[in-house]
Parts: structure tokens; sequence; C-alpha cells
């Protein structure tokens, strides 16, 4: 059978899957897998983040956005590869592109509080000494949005026919990445390069991604069938994809769908959109070799066995976040 063409994403309760009710649990597992096959991205709603803590960051993230790009700078670090702290305009590009996207945003990193040795891999985070509750507001929604995370990726196990916590061990003290986003306003649009998007079409690296709810529309997700389609996330939402890294260990069976923030009409290129996607990582040694039960006859193996870690180099490489 031909599988379904969403015209919407679908809407999925994350209740029903921590409820303790195991049909409704496995009506969550079945439908997630459906729309992971075929479309790769959902909404969530019953998440751990509350919309207090979302308005909160949202508060503080449009202030950091709003100083002068001078102090901003400050929190650029070299040598940093963009992990941690500020990320100014036009540093990054879509893979396959040069053109800068239309952005600047700021990185918040895996926080490791005990002996775990992989503390070593990242660099302590940045903190803009002009907002003292930047900090405390984003740690606390990168901890509430790894833990949605963590069950998301329980139910992608369960679908998988893997034991439920199959990815337990391999995100903690994973590299996640919380992104704030702003998408500047554009005064002059003849200004900037005919090509140049707030955010050019891509997959994610990483696993899962997880977004908050955008302050402006603007996010499209490239169906099979080759339309796009425009997502909103709802405040109490979140949307969640599937990411290269996990489209490469289920060898395809579940879709890192290619999306794009697309311009405004040009009357409103002076309006700023601003968004937060937690990137979630696992730890840099999880291999990303092809399940076996994802691998047959009908679906051989499409990509060389590599670790997170390795993918991730050459990934941001090829986004122009660090030198090749």
């Amino acid at each position: 059978m031909e599988p379904k063409l969403y015209d919407e994403i679908p809407s999925l309760d994350l209740a029903d899957f921590i409820s303790g009710d195991e049909s409704k649990k496995q009506k969550f597992v079945a439908e997630l897998g459906a729309a992971y096959n075929n479309i790769g991205f959902v909404a969530i709603k019953n998440h751990f983040l509350t919309d207090d803590l979302s308005a909160q960051l949202y508060d503080q993230i449009k202030k950091f956005f709003a100083l002068p790009d001078a102090t901003k700078q400050h929190y650029e670090i070299p040598g940093l590869a963009g992990q941690r702290g500020y990320i100014g305009k036009g540093k990054e590009h879509a893979k396959g592109r040069n053109t800068g996207d239309l952005k600047e945003f700021y990185h918040i990193g895996q926080l490791v509080e005990d002996d775990d040795p992989i503390k070593k891999e990242y660099p302590d985070n940045v903190w803009p000494t002009e907002l003292p509750a930047f900090k405390e507001v984003g740690l606390e929604v990168y901890k509430r949005l790894e833990k949605t995370g963590v069950y998301m990726l329980r139910a992608i196990a369960l679908y998988l026919g893997l034991p439920e916590n199959y990815f337990d061990a391999k995100v903690k003290h994973g590299n996640s990445i919380l992104r704030p986003i702003h998408y500047y306003p554009i005064e002059n649009p003849d200004a900037v390069p005919a090509d140049a998007v707030r955010a050019a079409e891509h997959g994610d690296i990483n696993l899962i991604t997880l977004l908050m709810g955008a302050s402006a529309d603007g996010l499209q997700v490239l169906r099979r069938d080759g339309k796009w389609i425009p997502i909103t996330a709802l405040p109490e939402q979140l949307v969640v994809n599937v990411g290269d890294m996990l489209e490469r260990l289920t060898n395809k069976k579940l879709k890192s769908t290619i999306h794009r923030v697309v311009n405004p009409p040009r009357a409103e290129m002076n309006k700023p959109r601003y968004s937060i996607p937690f990137f979630m990582h696992p730890r840099s040694e999880m291999s990303l070799a092809a399940l076996p039960s994802c691998v047959d006859a009908e679906n051989p193996k499409l990509w060389d066995d590599i670790t997170a870690g390795v993918f991730l180099d050459q990934r941001l490489a090829e986004i122009g976040l660090k030198k090749k």
C-alpha cells in the first residue's frame, strides 16, 4: 500500500506513551513509527517543557540578540568551531551551498557534573554577563528537552524492535545542543545575496530535533511527492523530527526529511523571527552502523560504518562551522 501523503504533520500525545496504559503506549509507538517512516516529523504535546519556561527563554534570547554586534562578538570564541556561545550572522550555510543563511545563533551544550570522562570532550558553556538569568533558564530548558528526547527515543526503540532503553546510555551526556536562533531583520533586501534565505533546505545532523514554538511562520518540510508543507509549532507543542544520524542507523527506515525556513514576503523582511531547536546527539563513540533488523535483500546497507563523533565532524566542516 502506498504510504499516506500528509497535508500537515501528525500530532501525538506523549502522555499516552508514559501513562502506564499499554494499549495507549503501543498506539503511540505505532503512530510515531508510521509518521517517521513517511514524513519524518510529528508534533508532540504533554512534554516536559512548560510554556512559562519557554517564554522566559524567548525573553532572554530576544534581549541577547538585541545587544550591539560588538557586544555579541565577545561571546564568539575562536577555536570552538561554534560548539558554544555566539555564532555570527551568515557564518553557517546548508550542506552543498556557499551562501550563508540569514541568521545568527547561540549554542548551549551539555553540562557534565559527575566524573564521566566524556566531560573532557566538551568545552565549557559561555554565558553573557549582560543577562544573569540566561544561564539558569537556558540550562533548565536544556534538561527538560533532553528528558523529553529520551522518552521519544524509547518509543522509537520499541518501534524498531529494540529494548525500550536501547538509546538511554548512548545519549546520557550526549553532545546535544540547544540553539536559540535569530533570523535578523533585513531592512534592505537588495543588499543581501539574491539566493540568501533564512535557512536553506537541509537535513539535521543529529538523532532527533525537538523544536519549541517559533515566533513566526516560515518552517517548511519537503513531502515525498516534492511538495513543501508548512509547519507551525503551537505554543504547547514541540515539533520532533528525525535527524541524519537516526536515518543512517536505521538504513533510511526512518526518514530525515529535508526542511527549510523561507523568507517572508519582501515587505516583511524587516521583521525578526526567533526559533529554538534542541539537537539531540548521542555520545561521540556511538556507532551509526545500520541496525541488522533494518538491512535485508530489499533494503541493502546504504552507508559505511561510522561513529557519531566522526560523522558530526564531517558535517560541521560541510556547513562551514569547522575547518576541513
